[in-house]
């Protein structure tokens, strides 16, 4: 499925968010070299998320980096009222996640990178798993891609050439 690109504007206002931190390390005859790899996400609130990777010699221009990639990489997701409009399970590397919507006033039932990454989106009720691979590269990515694959009642309608009131009583 394709994803939903968004171009950045100058008035949208993203928050960028950190989720992981790694120290790497690089061993020559010199000595040992370390280097910071940052995963950041950014999102409006709205529905606009986005993700990226920097890689830099200090923490906070591996952050800046980072956040510098995840504006590239905008994508927009279909949220309803707080929530999500269905049940969606997506899958990347070793990491599979599955997002259930909610109920108002459930709060966000996610950890970690998935947390990260579903707060950014604006979502506010709902219930997700992660299975498999707790990489948080993978989750970021795989959480991202299970939001890009949701469509509202009204993409459906639109897609499948019928009325919004025959995609809900069939």
């Amino acid at each position: 499925m394709a994803m939903n690109k968004v171009k950045i504007n100058s008035d949208v206002e993203l928050k960028d968010r950190l989720v992981a931190i790694n120290r790497v390390t690089k061993v020559t005859k010199g000595g040992r070299t370390f280097t910071f790899a940052a995963i950041v996400v950014v999102g409006d609130g709205n529905g606009v998320i986005g993700w990226g990777l920097g890689k830099a010699g200090e923490v906070t221009a591996a952050i800046s980096k980072g956040v510098e990639a995840a504006k590239k990489n905008l994508v927009k997701v279909s949220l309803l009222k707080g929530t999500i409009p269905h049940e969606t399970e997506a899958r990347f590397g070793g990491a599979q996640v599955f997002l259930r919507p909610a109920a108002a006033g459930t709060g966000l039932v996610a950890g970690g990178a998935m947390r990260a990454v579903l707060e950014s989106a604006g979502v506010k009720d709902v219930l997700a798993k992660s299975k498999g691979s707790s990489n948080p590269h993978n989750l970021v990515k795989a959480t991202i891609v299970a939001l890009s694959q949701l469509r509202d009642a009204y993409t459906v309608a639109q897609t499948r050439g019928i009325s919004l009131d025959k995609v809900f009583r069939g």
